[in-house]
């Protein structure tokens, strides 16, 4: 069986290559991708070939091919229907922590099916969701807090729409980008451009990777509040003011990152577990916002290049693929 791939090959260098796929075993599924996504942030680092080499293996998407920096197969954010494979998977429409690919075959207990009442254009939001959910429980949010989150791209924005849940807690979104404001209003939380945001805040969430988004958490950081730090740099680094008010205000810096369950939920909770709970938030068509735009799988390699390069002004973008 024939399938083509996306490999990223070199500095802003990219091809869809073809492959041919092996007998799938009886506890596989052979899965048609329907779509796939990219996250911007993480991808655009592995293109721009920013991936330090001390982080090489922890950053390693679950079905990667090849080895960082180049070439490589990446991605981990995939949706499409099980052409074969186990009776009670057939024919459902599943998710993957696959790369771009149009057809792909990894064991069943590697998908997860998506509920029948959500489209599946907009489970390639699945993944984002559950880095935004892994943050909360690092953040551990109280009832009536004061948050902010910072940065308001995918998953900002969910970190902010989640954390509106919260009864009683005041939320704001903060951006230098204006355009924002009506994503954040479809999304039920208040938005503010930095200048305008509100102070002594209880819970900062940091999620613009820049150093600039990172002095504004700071600053609006109320007395022994916590900022998460949600970012990830690759290999830039970052000088923040840890002068100033950083010690008599008492502030805590908190690192968060998808690939280890938060410490709090460990003990009860796996990878399968988080998925299906992003999963079933998934519901809220509310969420469709956060898609910016859709386009062909074979023209993925322009595609990226042209994403980098506009980089404030895109969310989720969707990789669409023929139905052959």
């Amino acid at each position: 069986m024939n399938a083509e791939a996306f490999w990223i090959t070199g500095v802003r260098q990219a091809e869809i290559r073809n492959l041919t796929l092996p007998p799938a075993t009886p506890t596989q599924v052979t899965v048609r991708s329907l779509y796939s996504a990219i996250s911007r942030g993480t991808e655009s680092l592995v293109f721009n070939g920013t991936v330090p080499p001390s982080e090489y293996q922890r950053m390693r998407a679950p079905f990667q091919e090849g080895d960082f920096p180049f070439p490589v197969k990446y991605g981990y954010i995939n949706v499409g229907l099980v052409e074969a494979g186990p009776e009670h998977l057939l024919g459902k429409e599943v998710f993957c922590l696959y790369p771009h690919q149009s057809r792909y075959i990894v064991a069943a207990d590697a998908v997860t099916p998506i509920p029948s009442n959500i489209p599946a254009a907009r489970a390639v939001l699945c993944a984002n969701l559950e880095t935004a959910i892994n943050a909360l429980w690092d953040a551990q949010p109280n009832i009536g807090d004061r948050i902010t989150v910072v940065g308001a791209g995918v998953v900002g924005c969910l970190v902010a729409w989640l954390a509106a849940a919260i009864p009683g807690c005041e939320v704001e979104l903060v951006d230098i980008n204006r355009h924002r404001e009506p994503i954040a209003q479809e999304l039920g939380v208040d938005f503010k451009l930095p200048a305008q945001a509100s102070h002594e805040r209880d819970l900062v969430i940091h999620a613009s990777a820049s150093e600039q988004g990172l002095q504004t958490a700071l600053e609006l950081a109320g007395f022994e509040a916590t900022i998460l730090e949600l970012s990830w740099y690759g290999d830039k680094a970052v000088s923040i003011p840890l002068g100033q008010a950083f010690h008599s205000q008492r502030l805590q810096i908190r690192s968060s990152q998808v690939g280890q369950i938060a410490p709090a939920q460990r003990s009860r909770w796996d990878y399968q577990r988080r998925l299906a709970l992003a999963m079933r938030l998934l519901e809220d068509a509310t969420l469709d916002c956060l898609i910016s735009g859709e386009s062909d799988f074979r023209t993925l390699p322009e595609t990226l290049g042209q994403l980098v390069s506009k980089g404030e002004n895109v969310l989720c973008h969707r990789i669409r693929y023929h139905q052959t």
